[in-house]
């Protein structure tokens, strides 16, 4: 709905009226003698803001849900019973129609008086809803406001209230968070256990041949397919040990400079640009890798008898090493400058150089956090998609040679998943069974890195 930007505005314009009027209130139940109030008076502008807004934006929500499904239910019943009872699939194309003269859009036939009446309908509907809309939530503010305004007494438990409020809106966003995750996971669960119904489990996980085309006729060659995933576990792994080979020391490096060796205006300089590089969008990299690296690769290896493929995991690795530089960096910096001034004096005073220091004191005090990091990278990179489409090209092969052309798991889930696509078949219900993988093998890393920390945190808190 385009007016809802306006509607949003209008309810945070009022929601700031009963914050001002409340907090006003305040002051005239108390005579100008806030001591004798319970909460502060700003505690019962808040209080007075939060009934005028919340209620409003909870029916907001819930109308701009079900809104154009009841639109659909009514248009669809002021429709002749022929066109009404068409099949779903029909019926959907017609409403596609009607929606598109709606907003303008081109329809896919010259619409006849009753598409065109429906449209009209259709039109009259929204707006009545929008009106109604406004309407509604704006009453329901002033409302609830009026409400929260008529109970302010210096008696009243304002910031017993307001923190209840906003401990409920903390518990529902903490709600929904945790309840996308297991809409997420539940959803590629199901959709893989639908593939290993047709494919065997360890036909995937051990088969050595990937190729997922299924053909439309029995006949055909290569009609059933082949699933087995451990080419794509191989070329992800390759890259993924290229790129952190490049970020690890490169990354770790700098942020041992620029946290314990730079002076305060070179590292004000060259931290914020070594950041960019987390800035530059990763097809900007895959361009650099395609058009610069892997030529450079190729010729170079030319010059030493070495034939390098012009799609190579050497080249996709290595820019996505430099790419993945700033989440080291960063975090590692971050994470060493936490670390308590007194240990660096302590290890002074006992005579360490600042070397020495570095490297029995500081780092290890800061392992668990620069583990952290190393292992957000490889979640980094474990995930990067455009990089390898564009350097290391899409066969699936099974080897440890970097200079040939391997595909990642993420890439072939964007394969089999572009397009128009039948979710009952092999091919597409394989892309959620590699990312249940994926899924697992984050988890994995999670788990690693919790273990890490609580080990080092009893040895150095």
């Amino acid at each position: 709905m385009t007016q809802t930007p306006l509607l949003i505005v209008l309810l945070l314009t009022l929601s700031s009226l009963a914050y001002h009027f409340g907090r006003k209130r305040a002051f005239a139940v108390s005579a100008g003698h806030t001591r004798t109030l319970h909460s502060l008076p700003a505690y019962y502008g808040l209080y007075a803001a939060l009934w005028a807004v919340i209620p409003a934006l909870l029916v907001l929500g819930l109308w701009l849900a079900c809104e154009d499904t009841v639109i659909t239910r009514l248009v669809v019943g002021s429709l002749p019973p022929e066109i009404a009872s068409l099949a779903p699939s029909r019926l959907n194309l017609v409403l596609n129609d009607i929606r598109n003269l709606v907003v303008g859009n081109i329809v896919s036939s010259e619409p006849d008086a009753l598409i065109v009446a429906a449209a009209d309908r259709y039109r009259e509907l929204r707006g009545v809803s929008t009106v109604a809309l406004f309407a509604v939530t704006l009453g329901l503010a002033t409302i609830g406001g009026w409400l929260a305004y008529g109970r302010i007494r210096p008696e009243h438990r304002s910031r017993n209230a307001v923190e209840r409020i906003v401990m409920g809106i903390l518990i529902a966003c903490s709600t929904i968070a945790i309840l996308t995750t297991v809409g997420i996971v539940l959803s590629v669960l199901f959709e893989s256990i639908r593939f290993f119904q047709a494919v065997p489990v360890t036909e995937f996980l051990f088969g050595l041949d990937w190729s997922p085309q299924i053909a439309i006729r029995a006949d055909q060659a290569g009609s059933s397919g082949a699933f087995g995933a451990v080419p794509l576990f191989a070329g992800t792994m390759l890259i993924t040990l290229i790129a952190m080979s490049v970020a690890v020391p490169i990354g770790l490096m700098s942020a041992i400079y620029l946290a314990e060796y730079a002076s305060s205006r070179v590292r004000a300089t060259a931290k914020p640009l070594l950041e960019v590089l987390a800035g530059i969008p990763t097809v900007v990299y895959g361009f650099f890798a395609a058009l610069t690296v892997a030529p450079f690769i190729r010729n170079s290896g030319g010059l030493f008898g070495l034939d390098i493929a012009s799609e190579s995991a050497l080249a996709a690795g290595l820019v996505m090493g430099v790419m993945i530089i700033p989440f080291v960096s960063s975090l590692s910096d971050d994470v060493i400058n936490a670390v308590p001034q007194s240990l660096r004096d302590g290890a002074y005073g006992m005579g360490a150089t600042q070397s020495e220091t570095i490297r029995r004191v500081i780092f290890p005090a800061a392992l668990p956090g620069i583990v952290g990091a190393v292992l957000l990278a490889v979640s980094r990179a474990i995930g990067e998609t455009m990089i390898v489409v564009m350097a290391a090209g899409l066969a699936a092969k099974l080897t440890a040679n970097p200079f040939e052309a391997v595909t990642t798991v993420t890439v072939q889930i964007v394969t089999l998943l572009v397009g128009d696509q039948e979710f009952d078949s092999p091919k597409t219900l394989a892309a959620f069974a590699l990312g249940l993988v994926l899924f697992f093998v984050t988890l994995a890393l999670n788990v690693l890195a919790l273990y890490i920390v609580r080990k080092y945190r009893e040895q150095y808190e």
